[in-house]
């Protein structure tokens, strides 16, 4: 199954105490979506996000506090999704993604490359190929800044959620994005 990371920006005041309605949130098609990321007002990660999560948020037994570094990728509180089988939405306030967009803007992904390196590379086991890896990486890392920095330049929040190949969009779009 295909799965993607979705990241969302959505002003405050548009948001609804409703599982239902975050679930509508991610029914766009697919050129709505690439608009929304061309103006990063969407981030999406491909499957590998979990290995987006270590960069940031360090690998066990070396994991960071609470904090900003571990809000890009998973964090945020949960919202249960009206189907109990799927993944919940997680959710960032505005001020919790203002922090990300500082943390993103102080960091330098060298640094977080060469903590998580061994264990982001070990799925690929071959050395050679760190260099395209390593370039895939730093590419969503500007993405996730760009995104992070317009959605705090709004005072917007973020909903994220991992979408399967069940859904609509992923069915549309058929191809990774990063």
């Amino acid at each position: 199954m295909s799965v993607y990371f979705h990241l969302r920006a959505v002003p405050p005041s548009a948001l609804r105490n409703s599982a239902s309605w975050f679930r509508r949130l991610f029914d766009d098609d697919w050129d709505t979506v690439r608009d929304r990321i061309g103006r990063h007002r969407e981030e999406v990660l491909d499957r590998g996000y979990l290995h987006h999560e270590l960069l940031y948020a360090g690998v066990p037994p070396y994991r960071a506090q609470e904090g900003p570094c571990t809000h890009v990728v998973l964090g945020g509180r949960p919202i249960g999704h009206p189907d109990p089988s799927r993944p919940p939405f997680l959710l960032l306030t505005a001020a919790q993604a203002g922090r990300v967009a500082e943390y993103l803007e102080d960091t330098d992904f060298a640094d977080l490359w060469e903590r998580a390196r061994e264990e982001v590379m070990r799925p690929y086991g071959m050395p050679e190929l760190e260099r395209d890896v390593r370039g895939a990486f730093a590419a969503a890392h500007r993405d996730l800044r760009a995104f992070y920095t317009q959605t705090a330049h709004y005072g917007d929040a973020v909903v994220k959620w991992l979408m399967g190949s069940d859904s609509r969009l992923t069915r549309e779009r058929g191809a990774p994005v990063g």
